[in-house]
C-alpha cells in the first residue's frame, strides 16, 4: 500500500497524458505530434527552457508556501491573495522609495514577504487560534479581498499611473531584478528557488521549530501535551507560508512585470495547491511538479501551432492530474472501510 501511494503521483501523470492523447486522437489529431510539440515548446531550445522556468519560478515558491502550511496541518489555500499583497508591497517600494541598487531589490522583496506574512497570519491565523475559524474559509475570503484591493489601487486608486490604463508607475531601475537569459523574462531570482526548497526542508525536518509545527499539525492535543504553544504554532506556520507566497508575488513584479498591472494574476496561488499535493508536500518534489506545470503552460502554445491541438488541452491534462490526485484520497477511504470488518474480527479473535 505504501509503495502504491508513493508511485501514485507518477501514475496520475501518466494516466493524464494517456487520456489527453486519446482525446487528441478522438478529435482527429496525432497525439504523438502533439506531445512532441509540447516537449519542443517547453525544452526545445534555450528560449523555450527560459520561458518554462519563468513560469516555474512563481509556481515553485508558492508551491513550497502551500506545502509548508500543509505539512504544519494548516490548509492555506489563500496563497493567491498573499501573492497579490506581496506584489503590491514590492511595487510600491519599487517605484516610490529611492534606494541604492541591490539594496532596493532586497528591501522590496522583504516588503513582499512581510505583506504576505501579515495577510496570512493576522486575520486567518488569529481567527484560527482564538476562535477556531477554519483557515480554508478565512484564507479564501482574504484572497478575494486582496485581489479587489489590488484592483482598486491601480484602477483610479493611489497607485495608478496618471493618464495610463490601470497600472502602477514603472519601477525604478534599481529595483528591477536582472534578466538571466537575454531576450526572455527569466531573471536571476530563479537561483533562489532551490535555496528556498533546502531551507524549507531543513526547517521542517531538522529544527525544533519544524518539529513543533509538524506535531501541532498532526495532533494538536499531543502538541499541547508536549508543551507546544498551539497559538504560536498556528501563527508561525501561516506567517511563513504567507511570507513565501508574498515573496513569489514580489519577484514576479520586480523581475517580470516591472510594475503592478490590473491583470496581475493570482492563479499561481491556486495552481500551487495542486503542485504541493502532487509533490506530497515535499519541498524538493514541489520543484519537479512546478517544472511539469510550467512546461504544460509554455508548451501548449507550440502544441496548438504545430499539431492544431486546442491550447486548453494542457488545462485538461492538469485537470485530470488534479482528479486522480484527489481520487487517491477517496481510494484510501474506501480501502479503510472495506478492511474495517476484517480488522474488527481480528481484534475480537485476540480478545
Amino acid at each position: 500500500m505504501r509503495v502504491a501511494r508513493t508511485l501514485w503521483p507518477g501514475i496520475a501523470i501518466v494516466i493524464a497524458f494517456v487520456v489527453g492523447g486519446v482525446l487528441t486522437y478522438a478529435f482527429g489529431n496525432d497525439p504523438f505530434i502533439a506531445y512532441r510539440a509540447l516537449v519542443s515548446g517547453s525544452f526545445g531550445d534555450l528560449y523555450s527552457i527560459a520561458s518554462t522556468l519563468t513560469v516555474t519560478l512563481p509556481l515553485a515558491i508558492t508551491g513550497i508556501a502551500v506545502a509548508f502550511s500543509f505539512r504544519s496541518g494548516l490548509f492555506n489555500i489563500g496563497a493567491g491573495g498573499q501573492y497579490w499583497l506581496g506584489g503590491i508591497a514590492a511595487a510600491w517600494v519599487g517605484y516610490a522609495v529611492k534606494l541604492p541598487p541591490v539594496i532596493h531589490i532586497v528591501v522590496a522583496m522583504l516588503a513582499g514577504i512581510v505583506a504576505g506574512a501579515v495577510w496570512a497570519a493576522v486575520v486567518p491565523g488569529l481567527a484560527k487560534a482564538y476562535r477556531g475559524a477554519h483557515e480554508v474559509i478565512t484564507t479564501l475570503m482574504m484572497t478575494y479581498i486582496a485581489t479587489d484591493f489590488g484592483h482598486y489601487l491601480v484602477e483610479g486608486g493611489p497607485m495608478q499611473q496618471p493618464g495610463y490604463t490601470p497600472q502602477s508607475p514603472p519601477l525604478q531601475p534599481t529595483a528591477i531584478i536582472g534578466t538571466m537569459v537575454p531576450g526572455t523574462q527569466l531573471t536571476w531570482a530563479i537561483l533562489l528557488v532551490p535555496v528556498i526548497a533546502v531551507v524549507a526542508w531543513f526547517v521542517l525536518q531538522r529544527t525544533s521549530l519544524g518539529f513543533s509545527l509538524r506535531l501541532a499539525g498532526y495532533n494538536l492535543r499531543a502538541a499541547r501535551y508536549a508543551g507546544v504553544n498551539s497559538v504560536s504554532a498556528i501563527l508561525t506556520a501561516l506567517a511563513i507560508s504567507g511570507g513565501l507566497a508574498g515573496l513569489a508575488g514580489s519577484i514576479q513584479v520586480l523581475g517580470v512585470d516591472r510594475r503592478l498591472f490590473d491583470g496581475f494574476d493570482p492563479s499561481y496561488g491556486y495552481t500551487a495547491i495542486v503542485v504541493a499535493l502532487l509533490a506530497r508536500n515535499d519541498p524538493f518534489g514541489v520543484l519537479l511538479a512546478a517544472v511539469l506545470f510550467g512546461a504544460l503552460d509554455t508548451g501548449a502554445n507550440q502544441m496548438q501551432i504545430v499539431a492544431n491541438v486546442p491550447f486548453n488541452l494542457a488545462g485538461v491534462i492538469q485537470g485530470i492530474i488534479i482528479f486522480f490526485i484527489a481520487a487517491e484520497g477517496l481510494l484510501r477511504v474506501f480501502s479503510r472501510r472495506r478492511n474495517a470488518p476484517a480488522a474488527e474480527l481480528q481484534t475480537a479473535a485476540t480478545e
